[in-house]
């Protein structure tokens, strides 16, 4: 077991205020692998503060050196790409090829994205006889969820650096050896001190501490949708801006005449992928009536592929938190078609790949978000009744159609509440803006869309 020392403030690795620390648990051996301290109120003032002394400065960098930086920062995550990928499969427990492939290739894009956008970008523009400036929103507090420890750092901060703010990041307890392999990233590449800065801790003290800072200028939290909403008030009560990025319950609806087959089998990929520890996932499926009994067939048989092949849950309480989920489904009259509540192995936080079927769209595991390797399968009358049903949540994340025909999938899709949709399984694009409707979330990260989270206007008439 590994102990790690220091905050990563104002350029340098220093001392936590407090003694406390946190203990990080390999999932599959459920063993404490490192500790890493404990961040106090304390700790968070003295990263926004550095923050705040070091906004001015890297406000006026041009853009193009700003880039530079970024570009810089990509590399530096190349080089480190082996160590990220081991680091995120000891502590979050997912396979090394997912950590290589996902938790790792795709922030690295990301983060050169951002270093094109950066470079790319009209930070002002002539309207009649105004110019309008966009212009760094100030100092941005980011703090990120265990799911996907890398890619949900580098979607803020990439985007907050390019447009020219100052970060202070508080990284999910569960994950934290992950942020602190980007900490000694951002410093090799070069970031001004100051302009990054990295707090481990627990939500209710750092986090809490962060949210409430008077010096901070934007709070920036993916995670669930109930400390999503205790964030917008605090922050709504300062007259802060906050992007957030919750919850979701994605419907993946099959359409008469699409090929089923497909459909099923990249719907169960879609949820089993990262333990179905995935805010998008598309868990709920719904299917025809006519063709529902075979739908559940083909995905009870997809679902049992993936028992040796999906890594566990990132902790004990998820862990029975989706066995309890399970349960309830069962209890409320789901039927198992797929998987159960029982524990597939000896040791580690796994859950077996689960499809619950004869589920209703009132059922609780229709309309709460399970955050792990749960399939539910809904039938559906007619077009009408599979809108209803798809819309039928307060979430609005995320979604998937499959129609034998283009157009009859982007017809319905159009009328989906939700911020992205699959199209007959289109592919994830880095450079789309990523969000939700309904209580899934307010703002967009990714893209140009993520890049105008981080910036407020300034128009001078002329």
């Amino acid at each position: 077991m590994k102990a790690h020392d220091g905050m990563y403030i104002d350029g340098a690795w220093r001392p936590a205020g407090g003694r406390d620390v946190i203990e990080v648990v390999n999932p599959v051996e459920e063993q404490v692998i490192a500790t890493v301290p404990a961040g106090t109120a304390e700790d968070v003032d003295a990263a926004v503060r550095a923050a705040r002394a070091a906004l001015p400065g890297w406000a006026a960098t041009p853009p193009a050196e700003r880039a530079a930086v970024l570009s810089a920062l990509r590399d530096r995550l190349a080089a480190r790409k082996d160590e990220i990928a081991e680091t995120v499969t000891a502590e979050l427990g997912s396979p090394l090829a997912l950590s290589q492939a996902v938790h790792t290739a795709l922030p690295i894009a990301v983060a050169g994205s951002y270093a094109e956008l950066a470079a790319t970008y009209a930070f002002e523009e002539r309207l009649g006889n105004s110019t309008v400036h966009l212009e760094p929103v100030g100092v941005v507090g980011a703090i990120t969820p265990w799911n996907y420890p890398l890619h949900q750092i580098v979607a803020k901060v990439a985007p907050a650096l390019a447009a020219g703010c100052t970060i202070v990041l508080k990284p999910a307890e569960d994950t934290p050896l992950t942020a602190r392999l980007f900490a000694a990233a951002v410093h090799e590449a070069g970031v001004p001190a100051g302009v990054f800065n990295l707090v481990t801790g627990l939500g209710p003290v750092a986090g809490q501490a962060l949210a409430e800072h008077p010096g901070v200028d934007l709070v920036s939290f993916t995670g669930s949708t109930a400390v999503g909403r205790r964030i917008g008030a605090t922050a709504g009560a300062a007259v802060k801006r906050t992007a957030l990025e919750l919850g979701g319950k994605s419907a993946n609806v099959v359409l008469p005449g699409a090929d089923l087959a497909r459909a099923v089998n990249v719907g169960v990929a879609n949820v089993m992928s990262n333990s179905g520890q995935t805010c998008s996932a598309w868990t709920r499926m719904l299917v025809h009536r006519d063709r529902y009994d075979e739908a559940v067939a083909l995905a009870a048989a997809a679902a049992e592929k993936y028992a040796d092949r999906i890594g566990p849950l990132v902790s004990a309480r998820q862990r029975d938190r989706v066995r309890g989920y399970i349960e309830k489904g069962l209890a409320e009259g789901a039927r198992l078609a797929a998987g159960g509540p029982e524990s597939p192995r000896e040791r580690g936080y796994y859950v077996s790949p689960t499809v619950l079927a004869d589920v209703t769209p009132g059922m609780t595991v229709a309309q709460e978000e399970i955050f792990g390797p749960v399939l539910c399968v809904l039938a559906y009358e007619d077009e009408e009744d599979a809108l209803r049903i798809a819309n039928g949540t307060v979430y609005g994340l995320a979604g998937a159609v499959w129609a034998a025909e283009e157009s009859e999938a982007v017809a319905f899709a159009r009328r989906m509440e939700t911020g992205q949709v699959d199209i007959n399984g289109g592919r994830f694009n880095p450079l789309a803006p990523f969000g939700g409707y309904k209580q899934s979330g307010v703002g967009r990260e990714l893209g140009p869309h993520g890049l105008t989270e981080y910036l407020q206007t300034k128009s001078l008439q002329f």
